[in-house]
């Protein structure tokens, strides 16, 4: 993509040619422009970003939430009789968490790559649909034979999902905006843990013997089925790429072409030229850059590695019925999503975002200290809520910060975005054999494994810092003889 702003023409009410183009560079927040100089450019985009806020964000929203509901159920299934029925035992129920990520892994790199070369309104959907079709197969499962197999293929199902999604809102929105868009995507997860508690004390208890099926299995029957009617609709409010023509029915011709032209000066001033998905796939690989961010990724998910537990962990605070500890499993992840639209509004307000990832990401650590330290039950529920609000907190800024600094061109964005994925995924395949069940409830080895990975996040943010503040400097002394302002990364 070029990093050349693009002039857009478009035509005024009156019927007379009005020439549109981006604003000058006066003054410099994440390289890019704050003082608009063109009204009607202006005019055109705020129109352009609303209409992506009210149609795009809300679809990818709900279809977040239902993918992480699909995924995470069976730890809500746990607290009902899957174990028994199923006959696990030992580590068999770890395995069944960690088998559904080497799925994922396998799908996501491949999958971004078709991504750049299809319609993202077609692909996404599709999948939807897919795993609707293999969450509610989970139903059936009669052994634990079962259970691997269905949970590995729901893994490849839902893999194409959100990279895809992280790509396609990239493409969409600028540095500035995406921290807070990234964090209405990521609260569809914080929600999905939140709420999924409450929907399955009330399928366990209204349906459980219904039909002579137990209530675990219309927990995944009614979300799979519900997911099915989300993937349909997809299909519709979808757009497409800003550059394509097609499946971007609501937007107008003046919209499309801001969309295109604002987008390629938001790229950072780095001369990378897009080729072929392999030649994307080179630059995503040689890039210090996405490696620095998989890391980053991999311990922010090995740091929340409690997440498939946390039932189990509230469970051993001992509160009282079945049905009380899924609603008190809750309140935690509902904070969590306050506090990730607050940090990624505020780290979009300040265009920063190492600083902010790891303030959150103390307080995680906090949480950790007292759970590993305590056994007082009001202390370690008050403890669940810091390392549950940090560490969730903290993945707006984080994804944000990723999808604006890896990719100039947008193979090379699509492929290290799956990377980072992709990488990130091997902690959710590890972090589930932290919590060994003979130390249950109260889990030491895993805080303090969980603490490790904090403190090591912590540790690549300023590492992040550092390489991406040389290369600014970098990209500022070769623009210095064009007087030209570059577009810098964001620190």
């Amino acid at each position: 993509m070029s990093n050349t702003p693009l002039e857009a023409s478009f035509t005024a009410a009156d019927g007379k040619p009005l020439e549109l183009s981006p604003s000058k560079n006066t003054d410099r927040e994440e390289g890019i422009s704050s003082e608009v100089t063109d009204p009607s450019y202006d005019a055109v985009q705020k129109s352009l970003v609303r209409k992506l806020d009210v149609t795009l964000m809300p679809m990818v929203f709900i279809l977040y939430l239902f993918n992480y509901l699909d995924r995470n159920n069976i730890a809500q299934a746990k607290l009902d009789s899957l174990e028994k029925d199923l006959g696990l035992s030992g580590n068999d129920y770890s395995t069944a968490l960690a088998i559904l990520n080497v799925g994922y892994m396998l799908m996501q790199i491949p999958s971004n790559m078709i991504l750049t070369r299809v319609r993202p309104s077609i692909y996404i959907p599709s999948w939807v649909l897919l795993w609707s079709v293999v969450s509610s197969a989970t139903a059936a499962c009669t052994s634990f034979t079962h259970l691997i197999v269905i949970r590995f293929f729901l893994g490849i199902c839902e893999a194409p999902f959100f990279p895809g999604v992280f790509f396609l809102l990239s493409c969409w929105y600028t540095k500035k905006e995406l921290a807070l868009r990234y964090a209405v995507l990521y609260s569809g997860l914080v929600l999905a843990t939140a709420v999924s508690g409450l929907l399955a004390a009330g399928i366990f208890a209204g349906l459980g013997g219904a039909a002579g099926l137990e209530g675990w299995r219309w927990l995944f029957i009614l979300e799979g089925a519900a997911t099915f009617l989300l993937g349909l609709v997809a299909f519709v409010m979808l757009p497409d790429f800003p550059a394509t023509q097609s499946q971007n029915w609501l937007f107008t011709a003046e919209e499309k072409e801001v969309a295109v032209t604002r987008m390629a000066r938001d790229a950072v001033s780095e001369e990378e030229h897009d080729q072929s998905v392999l030649h994307g796939l080179r630059l995503a690989v040689t890039d210090i850059k996405v490696w620095a961010f998989a890391l980053l990724l991999l311990s922010n998910q090995s740091a929340y590695g409690f997440n498939y537990f946390y039932p189990a962990i509230v469970r051993g605070f001992n509160l009282g019925s079945r049905t009380i500890t899924l609603v008190c499993t809750a309140p935690p992840y509902l904070l969590g999503a306050l506090i990730s639209y607050f940090i990624a509004w505020h780290s979009d307000r300040k265009a920063e975002r190492g600083w902010h990832i790891s303030v959150a990401i103390l307080f995680a650590i906090a949480g950790f200290i007292i759970s590993a330290a305590t056994i007082n039950i009001p202390a370690r529920y008050a403890a669940s809520f810091l390392y549950i609000c940090g560490c969730f907190g903290a993945n707006a800024a984080l994804y944000s910060w990723a999808a604006s600094s890896v990719g100039q061109t947008p193979t090379k964005k699509a492929c290290a975005t799956a990377i980072i994925n992709v990488t990130g995924q091997l902690g959710t395949i590890w972090s589930p054999y932290f919590f060994d069940s003979n130390d249950e409830p109260r889990y030491t080895r895993a805080m303090v494994l969980l603490l490790a990975f904090a403190v090591l996040e912590i540790c690549v943010c300023f590492l992040l810092k550092f390489i991406l503040g040389r290369a600014n400097k970098k990209i500022i002394a070769e623009y210095e003889s064009t007087g030209r302002v570059p577009t810098l990364f964001t620190l």
